[in-house]
């Protein structure tokens, strides 16, 4: 029997299996199930209960194997596909064959490879890092957005899945790839003159991507190159989900990485793994301030935050580099960074992501007045403008 977990009333089931002639044959016999392959490791089917039944299966699967398990709607949507997933590779009696047998990694992998399965769905968003003083765009972060109709997760979730898998590198040549790719379908639409053929771009990689032989310093330079776009139009951002195993060789690649005319920047500065011995140790050109010590900076009671961001200016002005204050959500917030002299901000109330770069909303300084947001409709289009209430 490769029947696993049956439940009483079971709206949705999931097959699994190596065989694609197995897959075909269900494909031609129930129209409605959904068919996907995940890479290099099978297919799997969703349908209703009654198509997807046992008497069904079994009579179309001949001498294939196969697991089969119930989708529990009790779980979250975002998990319930990848347990019923765990589960039907692991009934299928091929876990172990397949280097599959551990519950956790079996998930991740499978979710994994669905977002790798799904590349034409996902895009790419820029959200604009702004200059505190003059109020416009400094550069643009890239922002992977995943597209996972079945399995839907943040981009967060598939960083997690690729670190649980053991394969952060394969995850951020994928992304970075695609994010090249876009960059450079941008710069190519951009008109002469525009900002958008100048534009500067942060683009985030894991500390063990970093280590890699992909993304040494010259190969990394030659890769974006062959994609049309020069190191100096790029800040490589090193994000904080995991600690950095060894801070002298990364040392040296972010050094690499300047020489060539990268800029190099510690995400999350203030929280996690991004302490001031990594960030003086790696001697970054920008540190970004976790927003958790942004927000609500600009209320009353807030000294201990307000004396942690002069703590990172005077820190980042000593070593060379500049500031940018993560999520910046308000006007109060936004006073009180820019009179502690913050080099750049990035938040929902700068400019919000969007799949072209667009210039961040237009902000009056003065203290008193009525806060007057101009909202850019595209990239070289027209200037709406709004009064918005300061409360």
């Amino acid at each position: 029997m490769r029947f696993g977990r049956t439940r009483l009333g079971a709206v949705e089931r999931l097959l699994w299996s190596r065989d694609s002639r197995l897959v075909s044959r269900i494909a031609q016999n129930l129209p409605r199930a959904r068919i996907l392959e995940l890479a290099d490791s099978g297919w799997c089917v969703l349908a209703r209960a009654e198509d997807l039944s046992e008497a069904i299966v079994l009579r179309l699967a001949q001498a294939s194997a196969y697991g089969i398990a119930d989708v529990d709607p009790s779980l979250p949507a975002a998990e319930r596909y990848v347990v019923a997933l765990g589960h039907a590779v692991q009934v299928s009696g091929l876990g172990n064959r397949i280097g599959m047998d551990e519950t956790p990694e079996i998930a991740m992998r499978k979710l994994l490879d669905y977002f790798f399965a799904l590349k034409e769905n996902h895009h790419v968003e820029f959200q604009p890092i702004v200059d505190l003083r003059t109020m416009q765009a400094h550069e643009w972060e890239c922002l992977f957005r995943p597209q996972m109709p079945m399995f839907p997760h943040s981009i967060s979730a598939i960083v997690d899945a690729a670190l649980v898998a053991k394969r952060p590198v394969d995850f951020d040549v994928f992304v970075v790839e695609a994010t090249l790719a876009r960059i450079a379908e941008i710069t190519e639409i951009a008109k002469p003159g525009s900002f958008g053929r100048h534009a500067h771009y942060s683009i985030n990689l894991l500390p063990a991507s970093l280590l890699d032989p992909h993304f040494e310093a010259g190969v990394f330079a030659e890769r974006v190159r062959r994609a049309g776009l020069s190191p100096r139009h790029l800040v490589v951002e090193c994000t904080e989900q995991q600690a950095i195993a060894d801070i002298p060789r990364l040392k040296k690649q972010v050094r690499a990485l300047r020489r060539l005319g990268f800029g190099f920047a510690i995400d999350d500065a203030g929280a996690g793994y991004a302490s001031f011995n990594v960030i003086a140790a790696l001697e970054p050109s920008i540190i970004k301030i976790d927003r958790e010590i942004i927000c609500h900076i600009g209320n009353k009671g807030s000294e201990a935050k307000k004396a942690l961001v002069e703590a990172f200016v005077s820190f980042s002005r000593r070593i060379g580099a500049k500031v940018v204050a993560e999520g910046i959500e308000n006007r109060r917030d936004l006073l009180a960074l820019q009179e502690r002299e913050v080099d750049f901000g990035q938040g929902f109330f700068l400019g919000r992501s969007c799949t072209m770069p667009m210039q961040p909303r237009r902000i009056r300084s003065a203290r008193g007045l009525p806060l007057t947001i101009s909202t850019i409709a595209g990239w070289e289009g027209a200037v709406t403008t709004q009064a918005v209430s300061t409360r």
